[in-house]
């Protein structure tokens, strides 16, 4: 099973907001299985444990997992060893077509937006970071070093910025991240694709988290995210 730290799982199970609960818990747990912080084959919690986690009641949580299993993302064994287990899709097709629908100044706007959460994100990661907190962020480095599938590699991509946040200790950071890379995190890094392994920015983000410079981590990670959305812009304008 993918290594994931335990503040960027905690924030996946974290109680959900308290309107629309049977969409909440959906939306949830879908990100959570997209963005691989919860692992293809992985068995969740009984109901009602995962219920409790996630402050819904069972009824609402049985509700959120038939329309799972209805979607693909989770399957139900019965019997000894049975319970309900995680399926991750393939890439959701159309990228390229959700980016022709974007204009240029939608795209520098979501930008601005996600600039600010990763870089308040990384300022508090480096201020709080305890030595064993950065572990997460160097096997992210390590994988992303060795992975040779793009989709898995956006994934990679949109994983350190969650482990960054996770390391903020900042639960609403973190469901922030989690809630922006599942929306626009494939997208955004589509703009990295063909390129292999981490890039010198993932590596200066997580060495300034190490050091504890919280300017610097904050600097590193809006001009990590903004170079990305520069490109993706220029991916756009190519677009007819």
């Amino acid at each position: 099973m993918t290594d994931i730290s335990g503040g960027a799982r905690l924030a996946a199970f974290a109680p959900v907001d308290s309107t629309a609960r049977v969409d909440a818990v959906v939306r949830r747990l879908t990100d959570a299985i997209v963005l691989g912080l919860l692992a293809d084959g992985e068995q969740l919690p009984s109901e009602a444990e995962l219920a409790a986690q996630l402050g819904v009641s069972t009824v609402t949580l049985r509700e959120a997992l038939m329309a799972l299993r209805q979607q693909g993302m989770v399957e139900t064994r019965r019997g000894r060893g049975g319970g309900s287990f995680v399926r991750v899709p393939a890439e959701a097709p159309g990228l390229v077509d959700r980016l022709r629908g974007l204009t240029a100044e939608e795209l520098r706007d979501l930008g601005d937006h996600y600039a600010a959460i990763a870089g308040a994100a990384a300022r508090l990661a480096a201020q709080r970071a305890l030595p064993e907190d950065v572990a997460p962020l160097r096997r992210t480095l390590e994988e992303m070093a060795a992975a040779r599938d793009e989709a898995h590699l956006r994934r990679l991509h949109g994983r350190f910025h969650i482990e960054v946040a996770a390391v903020s200790q900042s639960a609403r950071l973190t469901q922030e991240e989690i809630r922006l890379q599942a929306d626009i995190g494939p997208l955004l890094w589509l703009a990295h694709t063909g390129e292999h392994g981490p890039s010198a920015q993932h590596r200066a983000i997580a060495e300034a988290i190490h050091r504890g410079d919280g300017d610097r981590a904050r600097d590193l990670a809006e001009r990590h995210v903004l170079d990305a959305v520069e490109h993706l812009i220029e991916l756009r304008l190519r677009e007819p």
